[in-house]
């Protein structure tokens, strides 16, 4: 985390603090400009929406352009991934017509259109995600907690999260792409996959430009080594190859190739 920033009617005691009442979203630096800016936009309305929070008539897309421009690459942030968080502050309203407030945070990647460091993962299975309405914002979910310390204990960089139905969901911080021969399996929304704009984008050209076959799928656990390739998806973190899961070591190039043919369309 490079830097941090506040709306003014920031409180230290509030709802995220006390209830873990936020929602949290990306939006994306690259080469001092910001991308995919109304995607990201309108799936913090969505988010925000869905958990019922009062949306302030300034917060529209310009509001956030100006905002970052001001903040983020006007304070010399050329490539970065501002993880923004809104949250309910304490009221003695109706939780639906209390105030929000906003807080950010900044962390400087060298390109988050790029492939970045090689993860090592396992499936945990003393916890699952559920796959209901919010199960696919990004909202407080202690299973996350729970898993990302699991990981740490483990010497593991994430883990695999199942529903419970006992199939794949996601990662503790994004969402699974796995590639055999010429298609890309992507677990469903219904399954407990996370929104992602920035997987949603690399998807979409993938498929309009025919690199692979893409499809959602119902995943059992034990097709995750089935796979040739597997990707890891954050909007809060970025984009990592999973290069081994258990005893097996997975391959990175064809995943690179269309990760670099994606990234050119943004120049």
């Amino acid at each position: 985390m490079e830097n941090y920033f506040s709306s003014e009617n920031f409180q230290e005691i509030n709802r995220a603090f006390l209830h873990g009442d936020a929602v949290k979203t990306s939006f994306f630096v690259r080469n001092s400009r910001l991308i995919l800016a109304e995607e990201c936009y309108f799936f913090l309305m969505s988010s925000m929406r869905k958990m019922r929070m009062k949306i302030p008539m300034t917060y529209t897309l310009e509001f956030f352009q100006n905002l970052f421009h001001t903040e983020v690459i006007g304070k010399g942030v050329s490539n970065g991934i501002i993880n923004f968080m809104t949250y309910r502050n304490l009221t003695e309203m109706l939780p639906s017509k209390a105030e929000v407030a906003f807080y950010f945070t900044v962390d400087k990647v060298a390109d988050v259109l790029s492939l970045q460091r090689e993860f090592e993962m396992d499936m945990i299975k003393e916890i699952n995600v559920n796959n209901n309405l919010l199960s696919n914002i990004r909202v407080h979910c202690p299973e996350n907690v729970f898993a990302e310390v699991y990981a740490k204990e483990n010497d593991l960089d994430d883990v695999i999260l199942q529903n419970p139905n006992k199939r794949i969901a996601r990662s503790i911080f994004g969402n699974l792409l796995f590639l055999a021969g010429n298609t890309i399996k992507i677990p469903k929304l219904s399954e407990g996959a996370l929104i992602s704009p920035l997987m949603e984008s690399f998807i979409t050209y993938t498929h309009n430009h025919n690199l692979a076959l893409v499809e959602l799928s119902e995943m059992i656990g034990f097709e995750s080594q089935k796979a040739e390739e597997i990707l890891m998806i954050s909007d809060e973190k970025g984009i990592f190859p999973v290069m081994k899961i258990r005893n097996k070591s997975f391959a990175k190039h064809r995943f690179r190739e269309m990760i670099d043919k994606w990234k050119s369309s943004f120049e």
